[in-house]
């Protein structure tokens, strides 16, 4: 069978695949299913053309690995082909444990399991299954290769993931505030003592980088409508699994049956569960929250007919915490608005905080080699204090409740 395909993607134009075990890997069903998972979860309701994909964004981010790969091998830095290939593995695969609607029910169908932690999971039920060859771009994506630029390729305050994602998402959405120079800030990449860094004289790209990353995550994914869109999927799939687990017969996929009907653990994520998982994409939800529109349960009900019906629900964004005594007045009219009791008017009322953090300098900065060869933290620099401030976490607080409401 020929391997060597080519992707017209919309972003950057012809991909190709750098080796027989990647084209393997894309072909798998469990990364095929990504086709069925959306990037942006219920963004779309908010900005129609964010209908992308985690497999969209798998391809670009593995396409820009082999770019970063590529410049660093231009620049004298020697990268053996089986590290060039388990680094394009390792970033294909890295989100691969992502369940339906992505970030929206990432701990709502499985309970405190983070999607990193299943990515790992099925690289592993992958690695057996291809003898082994897997195992470097394990190591890599869990940051124990010796040579530690890899990992921040995959997972750092500049990796292949952000800048796909950001490129891809301003593309689809339309928001061109968050666009990035993906290719510049690539060339400026270095190495000194294997960790990765950037030529000073990239220190705007980066800037425009943070800058963009903190716009997109106002303007798009903490939209304060797609907040409120997934907070009431939350609600829904919460309600389906109280209903489920009680005994009352709820309309689901196979694959979504076993985490409406049991109370899965990341313990219990093997064999069954597991496969189970690797069949859970956007259309299993789609397809029960349809039927759910139709269910005698009048929470379960109204939840997906609004959902079915981008009947959003009001959200307010405040820059101080809700307090507790108008959470209680907003529960009393909920129950009066829609004739519930308290324990079920919950299911319409959502609060929470929201946080914006462009760049976080502890921990895994972004390095500046200057034209000395001296390195600094990115946030250091002299002359830009804009990422200082982009440095300082930015919190606001929201709740969520029916528009019939007369507040």
């Amino acid at each position: 069978m020929n391997k060597k395909k080519i992707i017209n993607d919309p972003v950057y134009g012809f991909i190709t695949f750098p080796s027989e075990l990647v084209y393997d890997i894309i072909s798998e069903p469990v990364f095929q299913r990504l086709r069925r998972i959306k990037q942006l979860g219920l963004t779309e309701f908010v900005y129609p053309g964010a209908n992308h994909t985690r497999f969209h964004h798998a391809i670009g981010a593995m396409h820009l690995m082999m770019k970063a790969l590529d410049s660093l091998r231009k620049k004298g830095h020697h990268v053996w082909d089986i590290e060039y290939e388990s680094a394009c593995v390792a970033i294909l695969l890295h989100d691969v444990g992502h369940g339906p609607f992505s970030h929206a029910l990432e701990h709502s169908l499985l309970k405190n399991v983070a999607h990193e932690k299943i990515s790992l999971t099925i690289m592993e039920v992958l690695n057996k299954k291809y003898e082994g060859s897997l195992s470097i771009a394990i190591n890599m994506f869990k940051n124990e290769y010796h040579r530690p630029f890899f990992y921040q390729l995959i997972s750092s305050q500049l990796d292949v993931d952000r800048l796909d994602y950001l490129r891809r998402d301003c593309f689809f959405t339309g928001v061109s505030e968050g666009t990035v120079a993906s290719d510049r800030i690539i060339n400026m990449m270095d190495l000194v003592d294997n960790e990765l860094v950037l030529e000073e004289k990239g220190i705007y790209s980066i800037e425009n980088f943070l800058n963009a990353r903190r716009l997109m995550y106002w303007q798009v994914y903490l939209h304060k409508t797609a907040v409120s869109a997934e907070q009431m999927l939350i609600s829904c799939i919460k309600r389906a699994q109280d209903l489920a687990l009680s005994g009352v017969y709820v309309f689901a996929s196979p694959a979504l049956d076993t985490f409406l009907t049991q109370e899965i653990s990341k313990d219990q994520l093997k064999d069954s569960v597991l496969e189970d998982f690797m069949n859970l994409d956007d259309m299993d939800v789609w397809g029960a929250i349809k039927v759910w529109a139709t269910h005698e349960d009048f929470v379960l009900s109204l939840l997906s007919k609004n959902i079915l019906n981008r009947q959003i629900q009001k959200i307010e964004i405040r820059n101080e915490p809700i307090q507790k005594l108008e959470l209680e007045e907003i529960i009393k009219k909920i129950e009066k608005k829609l004739c519930l009791d308290a324990s079920l008017s919950n299911y319409f009322l959502s609060q929470g905080v929201i946080s914006n953090k462009a760049y976080i300098s502890k921990g895994q900065s972004i390095k500046i080699k200057t034209k000395n060869n001296k390195l600094i933290d990115i946030a250091e620099a002299s002359d830009l204090p804009n990422i200082k401030a982009m440095s300082k976490i930015v919190k606001k607080y929201y709740v969520s409740y029916p528009k019939v409401l007369d507040l």
